[in-house]
């Protein structure tokens, strides 16, 4: 009886993930296999250019130790 009763979360669990895959499968499988063959999934147009922003990292000013404080570290 125990076997029966854990079966069926078991078994509900499994359809939840299959349903849910199917799901994210039709509505992104477009995108998801022309990301596997490398090209865009929609052409670009003449205003569309691709472009990378980079940002500089911030970085801490360096502070003047007294040499005591130095030697104490």
């Amino acid at each position: 009886m125990i076997a029966a009763l854990g079966t069926l979360p078991f078994l509900a669990t499994l359809w939840l993930l299959v349903v849910l895959g199917a799901a994210v499968l039709e509505e992104s499988g477009a995108k998801i296999v022309a990301a596997l063959k490398g090209e865009p999934k929609q052409p670009l147009t003449v205003g569309q250019t691709p472009a990378r922003l980079r940002t500089r990292a911030q970085c801490a000013k360096p502070i003047c130790v007294n040499a005591e404080w130095r030697a104490a570290a």
